[in-house]
């Protein structure tokens, strides 16, 4: 894959494709994967991956994707994520965001919500801080 993907899914995961590094916000590397599955309902018992939570709790979220920054991108490489403590996903490197539902944008960086209270998913709003949002 010439370019890192990541599929918004319906009521469900992020789903990241390509050279994925998920470090915790200490630089620790937790999964290096072409496919990895990343929460954003943020009930996941194995955080801050996915474990089916979102079908049990009845998590619902759009699979559609709307993006008012698209970047051109630069380069290429590996796809890196940042689990900042008890609140979002941070993503840089090359990358499509694309919406199961459709909707696709470009971007080098991006803060994608886990807490599943974003009034912007799947990009975060800083809803984590208002919720209360604990995930270490």
């Amino acid at each position: 894959m010439s370019v890192n993907e990541i599929e918004v899914r319906k009521n469900g995961p992020l789903l990241c494709r390509g050279d994925v590094e998920v470090r915790d916000a200490a630089g620790n590397l937790l999964e290096h994967s072409d496919d990895v599955a990343l929460c954003r309902c943020g009930l996941s018992d194995l955080k801050p991956f996915c474990d089916g939570s979102h079908k049990k709790v009845g998590f619902e979220a759009s699979g559609i994707l709307h993006d008012e920054k698209p970047e051109l991108l630069e380069g290429q490489g590996s796809l890196q994520v940042t689990v900042r403590n008890n609140a979002m996903l941070v993503f840089k490197g090359p990358m499509r965001i694309l919406g199961s539902e459709g909707g696709a944008t470009t971007r080098n960086k991006a803060a994608l919500c886990r807490c599943g209270q974003s009034e912007r998913k799947p990009f975060c709003d800083v809803s984590h801080k208002a919720c209360g949002f604990k995930a270490d």
